[in-house]
């Protein structure tokens, strides 16, 4: 595990704006209580409560990966062409991170994120 520090800063910040994820024309998730996570100088990501998503829609895959700032990502797929592994979530994610704990990320190029 690594803390995140000067070398490699991440910030979760609320964003204050609606966030809506479309995928192939159907509402996915949409919030009023998205948490933004910017890690480094990679893009800003959403972090959506799962509460917040239809989650009648996602399908839990074997994929995982693992973080050393964030911890152990578990992926979900979304039915349809190019909906495999479209998001993540950190479900026990380590101390630094627990605010993204419960929460949904989406790749930008599998689904349509919006604010508003």
């Amino acid at each position: 595990m690594k803390l995140p520090g000067p070398d490699h800063p991440i910030s979760i910040t609320p964003n204050p704006k609606r966030v809506t994820v479309t995928f192939q024309g159907k509402v996915v998730a949409a919030s009023d209580r998205a948490l933004v996570l910017q890690e480094a100088s990679y893009p800003a990501v959403q972090y959506i409560p799962r509460a917040d998503a239809e989650m009648a829609h996602y399908a839990k895959t074997e994929r995982s990966s693992h973080c050393p700032y964030k911890g152990d990502a578990s992926y979900y797929s979304l039915p349809g062409a190019g909906g495999e592994n479209a998001v993540w979530s950190y479900e026990t994610p380590f101390p630094a991170m627990a605010e993204i704990a419960g929460h949904l990320a989406f790749y930008p190029n599998k689904v349509e994120i919006t604010e508003g």
